[in-house]
């Protein structure tokens, strides 16, 4: 399903869903961060996914992680939430989603990374200072950010 971001934008639409979803920072030892290249607007993220009823934010973090990347993690901090009205994702099939994001730092435990074939085109560890060269969406470059950020000592709250 295609999708397209509108940020700080007033011709975008009005939202009419609200999904819970997470995202994860996941860093090598080297420091480099795990990027996924989305099928669906054909930008770079943390990798990361809707909440499911019956399971609780760090298994859906767990999860998503698993089922875009093939690696096993363990949630280790709330890096922020991402809640901005004014960034809101259109889908071709009429839904327009207000952002209701939670960033999670996660630590690798074990797999091999994979693209998944649907929703991740690609899975590449990134150093930071490359960042700049790959197509990230601002609020997602924000939680980017945030994660690498060693200095801050209390989540995001926006």
């Amino acid at each position: 399903m295609a999708r397209v971001d509108y940020f700080n934008d007033p011709n975008a639409p009005a939202a009419n869903s609200v999904v819970p979803s997470v995202t994860a920072a996941i860093r090598n030892d080297a420091g480099d961060i795990l990027l996924i290249h989305r099928a669906d607007n054909n930008l770079w993220a943390l990798p990361g996914g809707g909440h499911d009823a019956g399971e609780s934010l760090t298994d859906t973090v767990v999860r998503e992680v698993k089922e875009e990347t093939g690696l096993d993690v363990e949630v280790v901090r709330l890096v922020g939430t991402y809640t901005n009205p004014n960034h809101v994702m259109a889908y071709d099939d009429g839904e327009v989603r207000q952002q209701f994001s939670l960033c999670f730092e996660a630590k690798w435990l074990g797999g091999r990374p994979r693209e998944d074939g649907s929703e991740t085109k690609e899975v590449r560890w990134v150093a930071p200072t490359d960042l700049d060269r790959l197509n990230i969406h601002t609020s997602m470059r924000l939680r980017i950010d945030h994660a690498l950020d060693e200095t801050r000592t209390q989540p995001y709250l926006g």
